[in-house]
């Protein structure tokens, strides 16, 4: 049995990728990579890699994460500048004895070290949404913060070998050094082979309050459904947020166990995430939360794929 499951619909193609590469037998860790590869290499998915929208200071900053389940191996990298595909930086950190979490300009030197392509990651199109995004809020004297849509995978092979890793620009219009929870292992993701792995995005400010990723793998530990194990996990926390600070930001959280069963839940108004099994073809989902705190999944229609595709490439004005 083999399964993967990501983030938005923006991992479609990366979903798509990663499936037939495990349906022919590769390695976790190589399907994991190659289709968060797909989604940071796009230009028009703007909150990842190639693309993704900067920060005050007009720089795209990057962040990536990466977890081997079966050695519990953790890479990641932070704050990183003019590099593509940061998951790939991350990967190999993960195989270092030390020095597995490394931001900014040590980062920046470990990527070069290692022959990593250099490359501006900001666009025309990122400048055109930060000029726009700019004229709207920054001059007007209101918050620009926007954009938070981390892509968090997990995946699993035939040999029960499972990897989970994430990668993002982060938070639209962001303090220069911002890092949220989306590099933090246990945070925006975790992963244990003899369990399984779990991935979230959303408002990292909030995220990283809490381990939800390692609660959600905790509770498939005590041998609960995936789908139950998030929407309780999810639930719990922003609870205790609301309690303890009035307020909780939209977080959503995608899990697969290691028997190839997932589960969503959010508490945004609609998520949208994509999967695919040895059983169930690369497919995207929409799901929504009840008033009783149970998500329902519905496959998105071909009217939402379509508005979709059109709103990305939308022309900037």
């Amino acid at each position: 049995m083999w399964g993967i499951i990501a983030t938005w619909r923006m991992a479609i193609e990366g979903i798509e990728e990663a499936g037939r590469r495990l349906d022919d037998g590769a390695e976790s860790g190589d399907a994991l990579e190659a289709a968060i590869r797909i989604v940071e290499d796009y230009p028009f998915y703007k909150s990842v890699g190639y693309g993704g929208l900067p920060n005050e200071n007009m720089e795209v900053e990057l962040d990536a994460g990466f977890m081997d389940g079966d050695t519990l191996d953790v890479g990641a990298v932070a704050g990183i500048r003019d590099y593509a595909n940061p998951v790939s930086i991350a990967r190999l950190l993960s195989k270092e004895k030390v020095n597995n979490f490394l931001v900014g300009a040590g980062a920046e030197a470990y990527a070069h070290k290692h022959g990593f392509e250099r490359k501006n990651m900001l666009t025309d199109r990122g400048i055109a949404h930060y000029q726009k995004r700019k004229k709207e809020t920054v001059d007007k004297g209101l918050s620009p913060y926007s954009g938070h849509d981390t892509v968090a995978m997990v995946a699993l092979d035939e040999h029960q070998s499972m990897c989970a890793a994430t990668s993002t620009s982060g938070l639209f219009m962001k303090r220069p050094g911002r890092v949220g929870d989306s590099p933090m292992s246990g945070s925006g993701y975790y992963v244990d082979s003899e369990v399984g792995g779990a991935g979230s995005t959303g408002l990292g400010e909030d995220i990283m309050k809490g381990c939800v990723s390692y609660e959600i793998v905790s509770k498939m530990r005590s041998g609960m459904h995936p789908q139950t194990a998030c929407e309780q996990a999810l639930n719990q926390f922003e609870k205790a947020l609301i309690r303890r600070r009035g307020k909780s930001g939209e977080m959503s959280f995608v899990a697969m166990n290691n028997k190839g069963e997932w589960g969503v839940s959010t508490n945004a108004p609609e998520f949208s995430f994509c999967v695919a099994t040895k059983k169930e073809a690369p497919i995207v989902y929409l799901s929504h939360r009840d008033e009783a705190g149970h998500c329902h999944h519905e496959p998105a229609s071909e009217e939402w794929l379509e508005a979709y595709a059109r709103r990305i490439k939308a022309p900037i004005i």
